[in-house]
């Protein structure tokens, strides 16, 4: 079977023909760097509750943009009429927002070198576009999930939905870069909710969003076990809803990569990103502990972690062939051997720190929408298994008093990036290195450097999972970006857990 192949419909758009007018006439006007970025994006979401149909929506997002460097400041101006001549005029914008800018900025912008590219084209792996699939059976799908979660004793509510992103994204700039890109990703779920005698809680999937299409729901090879985990999750919340509550304490931790993959996005997944730790981004829970000047000596965790950034691993939320600055996109440490190696970057980061990465971006730009401007992104920030590493049921076995955490729930995290707090869908008890049933009520609460020093193993290639966050946001005005997380299940000892009920209030 062929792979996919860029849409038609977006190939007729006019895209190159404005291109070229805006960058011609930044040109003109002395811009010293100018890129046009046309897009189009649609949304479709499917949302089912209690065997029936609640809500089908689709939206499409259609426009361009035109970034300058005139007079060393950035100038930025988007718009939506697919005319040579608004394609001008935008451009003229940009230009007179830099003129402006110039008179409020401090030091000049420096953009990191980037060879050219000439006219590329990339496709994300996919198989089955879901835009393709009609929304009746999408619909049908999800309320037969629901139907059945109900069929549970313990489930008295149950929820599903279907979230789905064809992004189509051209860009162009004064040096001949130009580059056609298209991407497909989704984020299939469902939730069960019951009440027991004393609480209310539920129990949801825990698959991961993916960059891939119908093809992960439809029960074939490359599809989530959808049938199985349906049919054990009334169970398991029957299970949860009649388990103690957890004893606060020091235990030690299995985390399976379904928990596991939120911890290191915000731990370490924001913590790195380089216009965080130099202070130039502070929304969204601030800044970062991780400074240059930790770099190379930092013993962010134990010598078993090793964390990579990469936006070019298959199937992964932030993975891309070019970014938004037209920067090939790449693979690099982050922590090697437990040591702070390395930054996300885009071209402003990489020229700001140019012994980082030979002073050339690792490809971190992006952009949720034609209207906004390019920010530095997180990528698929993944801590890595050891190639002979252990099972999960091995780790397990490891423990005599321990707690193994599957599935994410609620987090808090300090404006550091240092102080955390994370509960967990299920908390299961681990006694001489046996599973003994659930807990309920339990967070684990650490510091980032001490947590991540507190690993004493990570589990194999087979434990290995690329989780990941649908809708991480981040910067004024507010963006929306999608980012994959792998991680292999790990080991932490005498890690600190809070019993919530009894915190509630403090």
């Amino acid at each position: 079977m062929s792979g996919p192949v860029l849409d038609p419909s977006f190939s007729a758009l006019p895209h190159r023909s404005l291109g070229d007018a805006a960058l011609s006439r930044a040109r003109e006007l002395g811009a010293t760097h100018a890129d046009f970025r046309f897009e189009r994006v649609r949304y479709q979401t499917v949302v089912a509750r209690d065997g029936v149909l609640q809500s089908a929506s689709d939206s499409e997002d259609l426009g361009f943009a035109v970034r300058v460097v005139h007079g060393g400041s950035w100038g930025f101006a988007s718009g939506v009429v697919l005319t040579a001549e608004e394609a001008v005029r935008v451009a003229e914008t940009a230009v007179a927002v830099a003129r402006v800018a110039a008179e409020m900025t401090s030091a000049p912008v420096e953009l990191a070198d980037e060879p050219v590219y000439e006219d590329v084209t990339w496709v994300s792996s996919y198989r089955v576009n879901p835009f393709e699939v009609p929304v009746r059976e999408k619909a049908a799908l999800l309320v037969d999930w629901t139907n059945r979660l109900r069929a549970g004793a313990a489930v008295d509510h149950a929820s599903a939905h279907l979230l789905q992103v064809h992004e189509c994204k051209y860009y162009a700039d004064l040096a001949g870069t130009r580059t056609t890109q298209q991407r497909v990703r989704l984020h299939p779920g469902f939730e069960a909710m019951g009440a027991g005698a004393d609480t209310f809680d539920s129990m949801a999937s825990i698959a991961p969003p993916v960059g891939r299409g119908w093809e992960y729901l439809d029960g074939g090879p490359d599809s989530w076990d959808w049938d199985d985990e349906i049919e054990q999750v009334p169970e398991l919340l029957a299970e949860k809803l009649e388990a103690p509550s957890v004893e606060a304490g020091t235990y030690d931790l299995v985390i399976d990569p379904s928990n596991l993959w939120l911890t290191i996005h915000e731990s370490i997944g924001h913590a790195t990103e380089l216009d965080r730790a130099l202070g130039y981004e502070a929304n969204y829970a601030g800044t970062s502990f991780a400074t240059p000047d930790l770099l190379g000596t930092l013993q962010y965790g134990s010598p078993v972690m090793n964390v990579t950034g990469d936006r070019t691993v298959e199937h992964g939320l932030a993975t891309i062939g070019y970014d938004d600055d037209g920067v090939a996109t790449q693979q690099w440490d982050i922590v090697r051997d437990g040591v702070f190696v390395g930054y996300q970057l885009d071209r402003v980061m990489g020229a700001a720190m140019p012994s980082l990465n030979d002073g050339r971006s690792n490809g971190c730009a992006y952009a949720d929408s034609p209207g906004h401007i390019p920010i530095q992104r997180m990528a698929n920030v993944s801590l890595q298994p050891a190639p002979d590493g252990p099972s999960t049921d091995e780790l397990v076995g490891r423990v005599e008093r321990g707690l193994y955490i599957v599935g994410d729930k609620s987090w808090s995290i300090d404006m550091q990036r240092f102080n955390f707090q994370f509960t967990g869908q299920r908390f299961y008890k681990i006694s001489d290195g046996e599973l003994v049933g659930q807990v309920r009520d339990a967070a684990y609460q650490a510091t980032t450097t001490e947590f991540w020093n507190s690993m004493e193993a990570v589990g194999g290639p087979d434990t290995w999972v690329l989780g990941g966050a649908f809708n991480c946001g981040k910067a004024q005005p507010g963006q929306v970006a999608s980012v994959s997380h792998g991680c292999p299940t790990a080991l932490f000892r005498d890690v600190r857990i809070l019993n919530t009920t009894e915190e509630a209030g403090h």
